[in-house]
């Protein structure tokens, strides 16, 4: 039956348009792309550079460094619709500039862990990914004790070359070997060493970067306002840094790993309660750090029990680690058995791969004041009556020389009053979206069971951490990742990206007034 002819002209409308919008966006990417060429010539050769969302090699490029694969197949983001991935400073110009006067929007991508995507997809923007990972290069000055350190290099790789170089510095930042420098900087970055020396934000003395015109600053040139909101306010919402200049910290040349396990039957919630307060006021050569999770119990088959790690790094030996234990945690029973003596160095992975192409899921908190170990049983009935939900619980120690920087220097805010940080971390293998549903379902449930015991108004976060479901009102996630050093970091937005050029789905805003 054939259609009635103002039908057929309306279909035949639509069909015009769409191809019409088809090639209109084709005409952009290609635009886009002999702008980039004519930027960057006659020097180089943009062949290898360019990846666009109909080349073969286009997939395995934007995979190449994803650690959270749930975003990639969801019908709820969009894809790149090119890839740069460069490898000198130039290319990340003309990205920029090319970008801009194209009408495309720009995500960078360092080390690839982005916790919620925001380097790699969005919710709807046509977008370039500049892909910094062939920007990798550590420059050690033995002399000065400083590095300079490309975004795209990975904290392995960082920890490596200091080492190299001398085996008695090293760099306060992650635990994690393959986070990149890029976004694990910009976010704060805490670890290890952060009792010690602060957070990796604290030491950067200095930064090279791509500003919204495709200008290269430096920390003369952007001026100390733009340099004080890159070192912990997230700099992908200011442009797209290049380099760190770091200070390096002293380490000695043995220090002493160990990981000490308790499970409920063996006092794991009294330890967990004690530790509360113990390990913010430890000695500052020592971080004990907790890590808990629900699992079957081996002495009792059906049930379930809690594991507590108790892992720490001591900048020292053995002998003086027992003592230290003995003196402030004797409750542990830590003994010598538990200690292994290496160099900094050797204490952390250097692989640039990730562990796993897997899903998952993180939340975060700060915690002010001590659980009881009545709320901490609440807390592990909890964990253990969801045997499918693969739950790791972080607890990060804070204080020491945290609690002696001030909140406004940088602004990563979460200093004096805050005893740890917790991290919600949950992975899965299966993409299926009832899978993921149900484990991120989950997670908020917990996050909401959590409220009483953590930090409020603002029930803080960590934006390395970053959690979409704070939501995407900066004036609902902005006071809980950076509290009063928000308003600061949106009136610096609005002085060197007044049109909000570097955006995603939860970057500081444009704010006319400190």
């Amino acid at each position: 039956m054939a259609l009635p002819a103002s039908l057929g002209l309306a279909v035949l409308s639509l069909l015009l348009a769409a191809n019409s919008a088809i090639s209109s966006l084709n005409t952009t990417n290609e635009s886009f792309m002999q702008c980039f060429r004519d930027h960057i010539r006659p020097s180089n050769s943009s062949s290898q550079l360019l990846y666009s969302s109909n080349t073969t090699a286009y997939d395995a490029v934007l995979r190449s460094s994803i650690r959270n694969i749930r975003f990639l197949d969801s019908s709820n983001t969009t894809k790149p619709v090119i890839i740069v991935t460069a490898t000198n400073e130039s290319h990340v110009q003309a990205a920029v500039v090319c970008s801009r006067k194209h009408g495309l929007r720009v995500r960078v991508r360092s080390g690839g862990h982005d916790y919620e995507g925001m380097s790699y997809v969005s919710e709807g923007d046509r977008f370039i990914v500049v892909d910094l990972a062939a920007l990798r290069s550590v420059t050690v000055d033995t002399e000065q004790s400083t590095a300079w350190v490309q975004a795209g290099a990975t904290l392995g790789e960082v920890y490596y070359t200091i080492a190299e170089k001398n085996r008695t510095v090293g760099f306060s930042a992650g635990t994690c070997p393959t986070v990149g420098v890029g976004g694990h900087f910009s976010g704060g970055g805490i670890g290890t060493l952060s009792r010690k020396y602060g957070t990796s934000a604290d030491n950067i003395v200095d930064a090279r970067l791509v500003d919204v015109n495709g200008r290269i600053l430096d920390r003369q040139s952007m001026g100390e306002d733009y340099f004080w909101a890159i070192r912990g306010g997230g700099a992908a919402s200011f442009g797209i840094v290049l380099s760190y200049k770091i200070e390096l910290n002293y380490v000695p040349p043995i220090v002493t790993v160990s990981n000490v396990m308790k499970t409920l039957k063996q006092d794991a919630t009294k330890l967990v309660t004690k530790w509360q307060q113990i390990g913010p006021n430890l000695d500052e050569n020592l971080n004990l750090r907790v890590i808990a999770q629900a699992m079957d119990d081996d002495e009792a088959e059906g049930n379930r029990t809690i594991q507590a790690m108790f892992n720490s790094l001591y900048l020292g030996r053995c002998e003086e680690l027992q003592t230290v234990m003995g003196n402030s945690f004797p409750e542990l029973g830590f003994e010598a058995a538990d200690c292994n003596e290496m160099s900094w160095s050797e204490s952390v992975q250097l692989e640039r791969k990730p562990e796993s192409n897997s899903s998952f899921k993180a939340k975060s908190d700060f915690v002010k004041e001590p659980v009881t170990e009545t709320e901490w049983e609440e807390i592990w009935r909890f964990l253990m009556e969801a045997k499918d939900e693969p739950l790791i619980l972080i607890m990060d120690p804070l204080g020491g020389v945290l609690n002696e920087i001030a909140e406004s220097a940088t602004p990563f805010p979460h200093r004096k009053g805050n005893l740890y940080i917790i991290q919600y971390f949950m992975k899965w293998l299966e993409t299926d979206m009832e899978t993921t549903e149900r484990h991120l379902s989950w997670m908020r449930e917990l996050y909401d069971f959590m409220t009483p015991y953590v930090s409020k108004n603002p029930r803080a976060a960590y934006l390395n951490y970053k959690d979409i479901d704070l939501g995407r009102s900066a004036t609902v996630w902005g006071p809980k990742y950076f509290k009063n050093n928000f308003n600061r970091l949106a009136f610096v937005k609005s002085m060197v990206d007044p049109d909000n050029f570097f955006r995603n789905e939860q970057s500081i805003p444009p704010i006319k007034s400190p």
